[in-house]
């Protein structure tokens, strides 16, 4: 029977084949600032700011993936998820996040958008 507080537990894995857009960070918000300031300034062009983003979220992705081994896990009350365009966005209402050293993160809420990694080799089932 549904209550209304599910809780919902998701595992995430390393190399999975998801590209995130990490942009929308605190240090993703810092850079598309800074690059905004150069654009405004005349120093770079927009296509070259454009460029960086996705260097940036390329490269942190390649970094998590190669230097962070730690298993995480994520309880908390799904409020909203949708699927559009092979995109899935989650709203998740009181997170916290198990790592595998028993330490807990909390948050007030996380939004997730997961979409297929189009470098990602296919997963045989």
């Amino acid at each position: 029977m549904a209550t209304g507080k599910e809780t919902v537990y998701y595992e995430f894995y390393r190399g999975s084949s998801c590209l995130i857009d990490f942009s929308a960070s605190r240090i993703g918000m810092a850079l598309t600032d800074s690059l905004d300031e150069l654009i405004t300034d005349g120093t770079i062009t927009p296509q070259l700011a454009m460029k960086v983003l996705a260097q940036f979220d390329k490269s942190l992705a390649d970094t998590l993936t190669k230097y962070v081994k730690t298993k995480t896990s994520l309880k908390g009350h799904l409020r909203t998820y949708r699927l559009c365009d092979d995109v899935w966005t989650f709203i998740v209402k009181n997170p916290q996040f198990k790592m595998e050293s028993n330490e807990i993160v909390s948050a007030e809420k996380i939004k997730i958008i997961a979409c297929k990694n189009p470098d990602a080799p296919e997963v045989k089932k």
